[in-house]
């Protein structure tokens, strides 16, 4: 696979805005991530053809009305100095979850990424990785409302070497964590594969002056 050409985004790049009902910048998204190999990568690329079909039969998927489906982002935020990421005890769901949430109408799936890992951590000048690096269907099963379906846009976010995380009404505890140590939380088929991929390109993508020239 050919490695891509990273694009990264912080609170003070024109880029990282909202684009409210952009259904084909989310498709770009969706066509450019840069999917897992290996023992994943047939897996991966099924799920991305759920994705298109989707975009294709669904013109309001980024809005969180559109049942049983519609599109989410969430963010790997991961400290280069470490090789750790953050996972966040969810408290509707009761589990450990990387931090993420509902499209809400916004095609730039790259800012909502970067926004929900923003408002879920409290962590300020996180800078957020495109293209996207993983893609996930999963049901969801609140305990109040429809259950429905999930259809998750994953980017790689990198975190200031001195985050420290904050808890919210979503959340209720955090941790700074390593793949090795995500069975025992709990964690499903999913976050394991994103964690693995991601710490697979952290490594990839250079020493930690490199970070810290993106987060300045």
């Amino acid at each position: 696979m050919t490695p891509p050409v990273w694009s990264v985004h912080t609170a003070k790049d024109d880029q990282l805005g909202p684009q409210p009902g952009d259904i084909d910048l989310a498709r770009r998204a969706v066509e450019q991530a840069h999917l897992m190999e290996g023992e994943y990568a047939e897996q991966q690329r099924s799920c991305q053809q759920q994705f298109l079909d989707l975009l294709s039969s669904t013109p309001d998927a980024l809005e969180r009305t559109s049942l049983p489906n519609h599109l989410t982002g969430s963010a790997l935020v991961m400290r280069p100095s470490t090789g750790e990421f953050l996972v966040l005890w969810h408290n509707k769901l009761q589990r450990w979850l990387q931090p993420g949430g509902h499209a809400d109408g916004d095609g730039n799936l790259a800012h909502v990424a970067w926004r929900e890992a923003t408002e879920e951590t409290g962590i300020g000048g996180l800078a957020v990785l495109a293209p996207a690096i993983h893609l996930d269907v999963h049901d969801f099963r609140p305990r109040e409302g429809a259950h429905h379906v999930h259809f998750d846009v994953r980017f790689l976010v990198i975190a200031p070497p001195d985050a420290e995380p904050r808890t919210n009404h979503e959340s209720s505890g955090f941790r700074w964590t390593t793949v090795e140590e995500l069975p025992d939380l709990g964690a499903d088929p999913g976050l394991l594969a994103l964690a693995e991929w991601g710490r697979h390109l952290l490594a990839e993508l250079g020493h930690a002056d490199q970070f810290t020239e993106w987060l300045s």
